[in-house]
């Protein structure tokens, strides 16, 4: 993952460097927003690949000596079934449709939303004795 690290640190330069003059010579704050929060996604992208790398290693995939047999076996635990992504999708629809329509909806959009980051969060949480 350090190669896609790299990259994504230098889509994420190269946005720092055009937001600058942009927000200086445009006199659009729209798209002087969009760019810098273009920098912000690359930059959080290249920080997770980064950290990934860190704590994994290299992957065979990374090495030109790597074989496919060392990719083998499962990769991660995915659940099989889970009500709380359509929880979180009715959460943020409601929410978006709050901030349109009425700051009521949105507030119990926002209590929705919350409900299912927190029910995915804990999901496969157990207690320990």
């Amino acid at each position: 993952m350090k190669a896609e690290a790299i990259l994504f640190a230098g889509v994420a330069v190269f946005f720092a460097c055009v937001t600058v003059p942009y927000g200086l010579y445009a006199e659009d704050p729209a798209g002087t927003s969009a760019v810098f929060i273009a920098f912000l996604m690359a930059s959080l992208v290249a920080f997770f690949l980064g950290m990934q790398y860190r704590r994994r290693g290299r992957r065979p995939e990374d090495r030109k000596s790597g074989e496919i047999r060392e990719r083998g076996g499962p990769l991660d635990f995915f659940p099989p079934r889970s009500a709380w992504p359509v929880t979180l999708a009715f959460g943020a629809a409601t929410t978006a449709t709050g901030i349109v329509f009425g700051l009521w909806l949105a507030v119990i959009g926002i209590g929705i939303t919350g409900a299912a980051v927190a029910g995915f969060v804990f999901q496969y949480a157990r207690a320990r004795p």
